[in-house]
């Protein structure tokens, strides 16, 4: 390791001479209050910004090992100093230069808690990367605003971030107590045959369809008095709010009171949330999976059979492949990717599926007989998938009747406050018995399915990948989309997804892995260390690995 004084004399003697003489300051130097390595140096100043990151030691940073005991603890400290170390950034001014020039930034985070390769917290102490666009006019360095950005700017954001003296403690134990709080609550979900839950007095709404900020003066939640549920908080706090049991939940209303904005919370209930969003208490289980419909999607040897079957010119349907498919098809395939995925909880708005998927009514069933109709619909499909596979599903509905004879709770969102209405639906049912649609005799889908890889082009034996916001990515010259998969929220997950779909393409040139199943090669890439080999990687659910696998045209 060299002395910071080293890298200042460094700087002095590239100063002025062409770009490419940063490339000498890779190394890691130290700043006596911490450690800083130089990873990368970008080619010029239009490049993607260099990479760094700084190691302080834990007696230095100050935080007692409580803080960071537990997974979601540690988890939430290090968003909440990722976070600190931005603000402190943004309060400084840039330097001068061309392009990237003066650039100093790090992981932007959302509303919601994820663990990054931004900041992680090791053995021996904390580790945080950022990146910085080192200063030129046009190609020449300029050495003396890089010095001001390494030894002014860092050093004092380094100070106010990531030491525990400097920061407002209060703050740093609300942040600690309120992720123990949400992981008691989700830990509570199973033990009280819960599917979800939405505390009293949580703000759904969102500002814009563009921001996921919380809507100023929205009207606050409120459970229904049957689904009052409470808990006493590991923090001291009681809070009540509704359960949604397990079983089939129906939410219904008119148009624009709040349905799919209730449903939209409890899909990113699967993640915490920071004090302040307004669904900090909105928790769902973390394995529960938002389907829909989407055409086009390419499907790689699923079995969709207990949806549809005899398809015209016997294509066979349990070990269904196509390069673009249909609404109902395409959503049979989410299904049972996300029961392949081990997912106990769906997550269904009838304004995103296929209608020839989800309901077939009498009259067209008597039009159109079961046996010259390859669909059946999930109506039909609803009742066995709890009853005999322990999969509930919470379904936004508001044209079809169906649902509400097999709806074990059903709920009425009203200019967004919310009542139970099960027992006046379950009267007006029994009064039409006629129109009930009777569960399909029913098979679960095999998930023994094995995939191959394409050839793909590599330069300097490496797969090129690149990334586009919270979309998609492309790896080689395919691109993979991910824009229906809506629980990816952030772009570093995108990251993730690429850089794990490289290393399943290097795993399947291997006869050996040819042999796994998708669900055995999804649990083996979960346990690659990708936030210590990647720079910019945000966490990925198995639901959601399994979910971008399966939408990725490099396999077949």
């Amino acid at each position: 390791m060299k002395s910071s004084e080293s890298l200042r004399t460094t700087l002095k003697k590239i100063d002025h001479r062409s770009y490419p003489a940063y490339k000498e300051l890779k190394g890691t130097y130290d700043f006596h209050l911490y450690q800083l390595s130089i990873d990368h140096v970008q080619g010029d100043p239009f490049a993607a910004p260099s990479r760094l990151h700084v190691s302080i030691r834990h007696e230095t940073a100050g935080f007692p090992k409580e803080y960071y005991q537990t997974d979601a603890r540690r988890i939430a400290l290090c968003d909440y100093l990722t976070r600190t170390f931005s603000r402190s950034l943004s309060q400084v001014s840039r330097a001068k230069g061309s392009g990237k020039s003066g650039l100093l930034s790090v992981s932007r985070c959302g509303q919601e808690i994820l663990e990054r390769s931004a900041c992680q917290i090791q053995k021996d102490g904390i580790l945080l990367r950022f990146e910085a666009g080192f200063p030129a006019a046009g190609r020449t360095i300029l050495a003396g605003e890089l010095e001001k950005m390494l030894f002014q700017i860092v050093p004092e954001c380094v100070k106010k971030s990531l030491i525990l003296e400097h920061l407002p403690k209060e703050k740093v134990q609300s942040v600690l107590a309120l992720a123990d709080d949400q992981e008691f609550i989700r830990s509570e979900l199973p033990k009280r045959n819960l599917a979800a839950f939405v505390a009293n007095g949580s703000i759904l709404p969102r500002q814009s369809g563009a921001s996921s900020l919380p809507m100023k003066q929205a009207i606050a939640f409120f459970s229904p008095e049957r689904l009052l549920t409470t808990f006493d908080l590991p923090s001291g706090k009681r809070i009540s709010g509704m359960g949604i049991p397990c079983g089939i939940t129906l939410i219904a209303g008119g148009g624009y009171h709040g349905k799919s904005t209730l449903l939209k919370a409890l899909e990113l209930g699967v993640y915490n949330h920071i004090s302040g969003d307004g669904r900090e208490y909105v928790i769902t289980r973390e394995d529960a999976v938002k389907l829909r419909a989407e055409d086009g999607r390419v499907v790689l040897h699923t079995d969709i059979s207990p949806f549809i079957n005899h398809l015209p010119n016997d294509l066979p349907t349990n070990d269904f492949s196509t390069e673009d498919a249909s609404g109902s098809t395409s959503q049979a395939a989410a299904m049972s990717e996300a029961m392949e995925s081990g997912s106990r909880l769906l997550l269904i708005d009838e304004d995103t599926s296929a209608t020839n998927f989800m309901v077939r009514d009498s009259l067209m069933q008597t039009v159109i007989s079961h046996d010259m109709e390859p669909i059946t619909p999930f109506v039909e499909r609803i009742t066995p998938l709890y009853q005999e596979n322990q999969i509930s599903t919470i379904l936004v509905a508001g044209s079809s009747g169906s649902y509400f004879y097999c709806a074990d709770t059903i709920l009425q969102m009203d200019c967004y406050k919310i009542s139970d209405i099960t027992e006046k639906v379950k009267k007006i049912c029994a009064e039409h018995p006629n129109e009930q649609i009777f569960p399909a005799p029913y098979h679960a889908p095999s998930f023994q399915r094995h995939l191959k890889v394409r050839k793909l082009e590599r330069k300097h034996g490496e797969i090129k990948t690149k990334c586009f916001g919270t979309d998609s990515f492309s790896i080689g010259r395919t691109e993979v989309e991910l824009k229906f998969v809506e629980q990816i929220i952030d772009s570093e997950q995108i990251q993730a997804f690429a850089y794990y779909m490289k290393i399943l393409a290097d795993w399947l040139e291997k006869p050996a892995c040819q042999n796994l199943t998708v669900t055995e090669l999804t649990d083996q890439l979960l346990k690659e260390p990708i936030f210590e080999q990647h720079p910019s990687a945000a966490f990925v659910r198995k639901q959601d690995l399994l979910a971008c696998i399966s939408r990725c045209r490099i396999f077949y």
